[in-house]
């Protein structure tokens, strides 16, 4: 099932389809960038799909040939974040390292959360894992977080004087400075970002559906316009919309007829907006 994008290019394919069967069936080193929320372990049905349980067989024979079949898609330059929780992560950071190797081990992102719920023993659990790899070094633009400084700073400017970087002075001998963009500090590794709140107008009632934010990050690091993303596991769709709204092309795939209408529902009413 084809999405039109402009200029009468296919740029988007939104498929219905076991992921493994459309894997096989994609050109290798064809996609320069892959995002998955991951199946998360814990048995569950939901209205549209069962998950998987957490258990190591299941886990290994479920990913293994998947992940085999991601990193053979990926380009050389291309980067993969695989977001899970803290039932599996520890199963799929040792897949990860078998098959596309340790040295291609980027990060392990937190993505932490409040959210209270009633726990009898243990901890409150508010965080996700995303675990990112990449083929050599893949593309990668810094992105920034802001703190509690002004918008622009002052900068000393610098110049070349007899062969040396020197910072320069004016006539008076004072230092001459300029205003640049305070572009904040750069982004760490661990993400604080709301889970959708019920009463968010983001929120469309599929369970699983994370923040555009969350996704928006991780593509605008990773790709740039007009690359291709794919999303294997594609739930609610906002990896596709996100890639919309950011000149990316896009290949999702998901088993449910559930996931399927909701993505193209929600492409639907992009085009009208």
């Amino acid at each position: 099932m084809m999405v039109q994008g402009e200029n009468n290019m296919t740029d988007m394919a939104i498929v219905k389809r076991d992921n493994l069967d459309l894997l096989r069936s994609l050109e290798s080193e064809s996609i320069d960038l892959i995002y998955c929320d991951i199946l998360y372990g814990t048995g569950k049905d939901f209205k549209d799909y069962k998950d998987i349980k957490a258990d190591r067989k299941t886990i290994e024979e479920h990913y293994i040939p998947r992940i085999k079949e991601m990193q053979r898609v990926l380009k050389k330059d291309g980067s993969i974040y695989l977001q899970m929780d803290t039932r599996i992560n520890h199963w799929l950071r040792c897949i990860m390292d078998d098959i596309f190797g340790y040295k291609c081990f980027r990060n392990e992102i937190c993505w932490w959360y409040k959210r209270w719920s009633n726990v009898s023993y243990g901890y409150q659990k508010m965080h996700d894992v995303i675990l990112f790899y990449s083929k050599d070094k893949g593309t990668f633009n810094i992105q920034y977080q802001g703190y509690s400084q002004p918008d622009t700073i002052e900068d000393t400017v610098r110049g070349v004087i007899d062969g040396k970087l020197v910072r320069l002075k004016d006539d008076n001998g004072n230092y001459i400075k300029r205003q640049k963009e305070n572009k904040g500090v750069p982004l760490h590794d661990v993400w604080e970002m709301q889970h959708l709140q019920p009463t968010s107008k983001e929120r469309i009632g599929y369970a699983t559906q994370k923040p555009k934010a969350l996704i928006e990050r991780i593509v605008k690091a990773s790709s740039n316009e007009g690359d291709l993303v794919a999303d294997f596991y594609l739930g609610s769709g906002t990896t596709a919309v996100v890639c919309k709204e950011l000149n990316r092309r896009f290949i999702g795939c998901d088993i449910s007829e559930v996931a399927i209408d909701t993505t193209l529902n929600r492409l639907k009413e992009m085009n009208e907006e």
